[in-house]
């Protein structure tokens, strides 16, 4: 048994203790390697335990030593290859970070494992959030959206609105939302996360790491309809409001590379991504991406401190991946 095959069985076995524990106050050390002997795991036999989780096939790596880091101006970070399962560049990335409205990813992935994207969805009055600067969809208490637009809502104009009627359409209310996304997280290994809310709007108790991140999105993007939502540019839905009177709402998407802003290293074309910005999280990014040669990976940058940055950075992390 090679050296990644054990770190990815460590990893599996300290995830399913902390899911039968159910203990958060153990999510600091979900991926230190060095509180275990793993080398007294290689007498394991075929006869024996086997660690056929969620880990066999991702990037996985146990050092947070910066790999290839210069260039980009953010706390955290990360390029995962997909195909070798390498770690082809990062810098903070088992670090807490905030992560905004990356946060949608994983609501948007509950909603289609759990949500009928033909069901009506009625907006609560929870819905109405005041917070300033807040993204919207410009969707009103009482309004009447099917799921599959409301996905959009949530995916393209970052609709925090629409976070809050998916949660609520889903699990009743917020809380038990956030409950679900905790534990869907820690399913795929995102141990060091932790949410209480389907936006990402700030709260000291809703973080993330860029690793955690990568586990998201590549979980995500399993599901067949997970990238339609995520890479569109604009949309129009049609919203009936509580007086019944129908209205088009058409959204368009901030991600830099899709509104034209910015261009993606050539022979790379993105095929889902977030955005996400708050003061205490920065400008955040995530990123699924293919290259012309059919490679794909996953790219993530946390807390960039400008929007320029954000962008300038993710180009130059997607770069490394084509040397």
């Amino acid at each position: 048994m090679n050296g990644v095959k054990l770190k990815v069985l460590f990893i599996t076995l300290v995830i399913s203790g902390l899911l039968l524990c159910g203990c958060g106050s153990q999510l600091a050390d979900a991926y230190d390697l060095s509180a275990a002997d793993i080398n007294n795991l290689t007498d394991m036999n075929e006869d024996g335990f086997k660690a056929n989780g969620f880990a066999s096939a991702l990037c996985v790596s146990d050092s947070d030593t910066p790999i290839n880091a210069d260039g980009v101006n953010a706390a955290a970070y990360g390029l995962f290859d997909l195909e070798t399962g390498e770690v082809v560049s990062q810098s903070g990335m088992f670090e807490k970070v905030y992560p905004a409205s990356t946060t949608k990813v994983l609501t948007c992935l509950i909603a289609l494992e759990s949500g009928d994207l033909d069901s009506e969805v009625v907006v609560p009055e929870e819905s109405d959030i005041t917070v300033s600067g807040s993204s919207m969809a410009d969707l009103k208490p009482g309004d009447r959206i099917a799921m599959r637009d409301l996905l959009y809502g949530l995916m393209v104009p970052s609709g925090n609105d629409a976070a809050v009627a998916i949660a609520c359409h889903i699990s009743g209310s917020v809380s038990d939302f956030a409950d679900l996304m905790n534990e869907r997280a820690h399913k795929i290994g995102a141990t060091n996360s932790h949410f209480v809310n389907p936006h990402g709007l700030p709260d000291e108790d809703h973080y993330t790491t860029a690793y955690d991140m990568y586990l998201i999105l590549n979980e995500a993007m399993k599901n067949p309809e997970f990238a339609q939502f995520a890479s569109v540019s604009e949309y129009t839905a049609s919203v009936t409001g509580a007086d019944g009177t129908v209205r088009s709402v058409t959204w368009t998407n901030g991600n830099g590379f899709l509104a034209g802003n910015f261009s993606l290293p050539d022979g790379v074309s993105m095929t889902a991504g977030k955005t996400g910005h708050t003061n205490a999280a920065g400008f955040c990014l995530v990123l699924a991406e293919e290259t012309q040669g059919g490679k794909d990976m996953i790219s993530v940058v946390f807390n960039a401190p400008t929007y320029e940055d954000l962008y300038n950075g993710m180009r130059t992390l997607i770069t490394k991946g084509l040397i």
